[in-house]
């Protein structure tokens, strides 16, 4: 079922920042370096490393500019960071991050809340993140994640013209990707399909990734509704890696090992090995012992004859 011609969907891997951000426990940075190297061994092309926050706040992530280090010796995969702001984005910049991604929320009650911005006054400071790029690494891609971008738990509904104004103030002050972000697992797959449809006709080429989670169990099937929308690029979270402490169960990022089986199965092209994916679990088992890792595949195991 492998495909030889470059692949046709890219996976983002977020686990080692997303994961690694939305558990009590922190990662060894040792577990940590080699668990990065086990996923770029998959075959993954871009890996969200780490997230450059001041280390008081998140000590998960108080060795972000050494793992964005260790990282770069991959070939072949574009190392990922997440930055909240400009200070953020330099030090993302100074450790050597391939790619900054900052998350601006379409509702402002969560943008308040996570941010202390209003959705407008992060435009603002992505403005100012895009001039530093400008200036330190004119190569670098800056992305946007638009979080809660299909429903609030602070808010509820976000109307998705919201999402749309947003995402025009966003191409506009020059962003090179913007994706759209469940953040809280309210999406279905009608509205998926229809918000990434507009955006197409919005912003065109800009319409980065689909950031699904599985709080109701419609991750895949959300994915499966923006590939068919032309989304081609989707995040996900090895072992499913990255829950909300305050929703039991499998309430965190789609699973990579499912949704890498799901568009391999179609005959889309991942260009991740699935035998050493799974293997990449062992080195999260070791570095989070105890840590719930979720997945149907890796239960299951992969279907008799595939290849």
């Amino acid at each position: 079922m492998t495909n030889i011609h470059a692949p046709e969907v890219l996976i983002s891997e977020v686990g080692p920042r997303d994961g690694l951000q939305s558990v009590k426990a922190t990662m060894p940075t040792a577990d940590k370096l080699r668990w990065i190297d086990a996923l770029a061994a998959a075959g993954l092309r871009e890996i969200e490393v780490a997230s450059f926050v001041p280390a008081q706040l998140l000590p998960q992530m108080a060795d972000a500019a050494q793992v964005v280090q260790h990282a770069l010796r991959h070939t072949g995969v574009r190392v990922m960071a997440l930055v909240p702001n400009l200070r953020g984005a330099q030090a993302a910049l100074q450790a050597g991050a391939q790619k900054l991604t900052l998350p601006v929320s379409a509702s402002p009650a969560h943008s308040m809340a996570n941010v202390r911005k209003t959705p407008e006054a992060m435009v603002e400071e992505v403005k100012a993140v895009l001039r530093l790029r400008d200036e330190m690494a004119p190569g670098v891609p800056v992305e946007v994640g638009m979080s809660t971008a299909f429903g609030c738990t602070l808010q509820g509904l976000v109307p998705e013209d919201d999402v749309l104004r947003l995402a025009v103030l966003l191409a506009e002050a020059g962003v090179d990707e913007i994706g759209l972000s469940d953040t809280t697992g309210m999406g279905n797959p009608a509205q998926v399909s229809r918000l990434f449809k507009r955006m197409f006709q919005e912003i065109g080429p800009l319409t980065g990734a689909a950031h699904l989670h599985n709080t109701r169990g419609l991750g895949l099937a959300n994915g499966l509704a923006a590939y068919e929308a032309g989304v081609r690029t989707f995040d996900s979270s090895l072992g499913g890696l990255g829950g909300c402490p305050y929703a039991p169960g499998a309430s965190g990022n789609v699973v990579t090992e499912d949704l890498v089986v799901m568009f391999e199965a179609m005959g889309v092209s991942t260009g991740v090995d699935l035998h050493k994916l799974m293997a990449a679990r062992a080195p999260l088992k070791a570095g989070l012992p105890g840590e719930p890792l979720y997945g149907m595949t890796p239960e299951a195991g992969l279907p008799k004859g595939w290849v």
